[in-house]
Parts: C-alpha cells; sequence; structure tokens
C-alpha cells in the first residue's frame, strides 16, 4: 500500500509539470501578457482591433514571444519554437506540443479567427 501510495504521488507530480496536447490561446508579448495577468481570462484584456499590431511592436522592441491561454495563464516559449510563432504574433492560435516547466515546446500552429 504504502508503494502504491508513493507511485500515486509521483504521477500527480508529474502530471502537474508536464502537459502534452492541444491547447487554443494567443501568441503576445511578455509585456503585455503580465500587464494583463490579473484579468480571469485572456480575452478579457485582449482587443482584437489593437492586440496584433501592438504586440507586434512589443516583440520587435526586444519584448519575448509569450503564449497565453484562454484562462489567462502565460507560457515562455522554447527556443527551438520562437520561429514558427513569429508569424502568429497577435493571433488567437491553437498549438500542439509540450508544456514542461512553464515552457512550451510547440510541434504545430495555425491561427484561429479572434
Amino acid at each position: 500500500m504504502k508503494i502504491f501510495t508513493i507511485v500515486l504521488a509521483l504521477s500527480a507530480l508529474a502530471s502537474m509539470t508536464t502537459f502534452a496536447g492541444q491547447m487554443t490561446g494567443y501568441i503576445s508579448d511578455e509585456k503585455c501578457a503580465v500587464s494583463g495577468a490579473k484579468a480571469k481570462t485572456a480575452s478579457e484584456w485582449i482587443d482584437p482591433a489593437q492586440f496584433e499590431g501592438c504586440a507586434k511592436r512589443c516583440v520587435k522592441s526586444g519584448s519575448p514571444a509569450v503564449f497565453v491561454t484562454e484562462d489567462n495563464k502565460i507560457l515562455k516559449i522554447d527556443a527551438a519554437s520562437v520561429d514558427k510563432v513569429i508569424p502568429h504574433i497577435g493571433h488567437k492560435v491553437t498549438v500542439t506540443g509540450k508544456v514542461d516547466g512553464g515552457v512550451l515546446k510547440i510541434d504545430s500552429i495555425s491561427s484561429v479567427k479572434m
């Protein structure tokens, strides 16, 4: 019973730190994402009419691109995935990939209508 409890606890811990699958969210810049972090959902602070231009300007100025989940969690993007997100900055997207320790490794990405 003791071993079963330990295995169960380790499995639960591993599931919290690693996620693989499909998610929908937004490619933003870190500065804007952090400023909207108090909102319950990303759609509360993202204004579709201004979001793309603002995010592109901020990334060009040096703010790193990030993925913002629909429930407003900010995930960093791993270095190997940065080139994949550049065409999607300021867009709502669906990504497939893996999250590990708050960092998203993207396998595929496609824009979704806001």
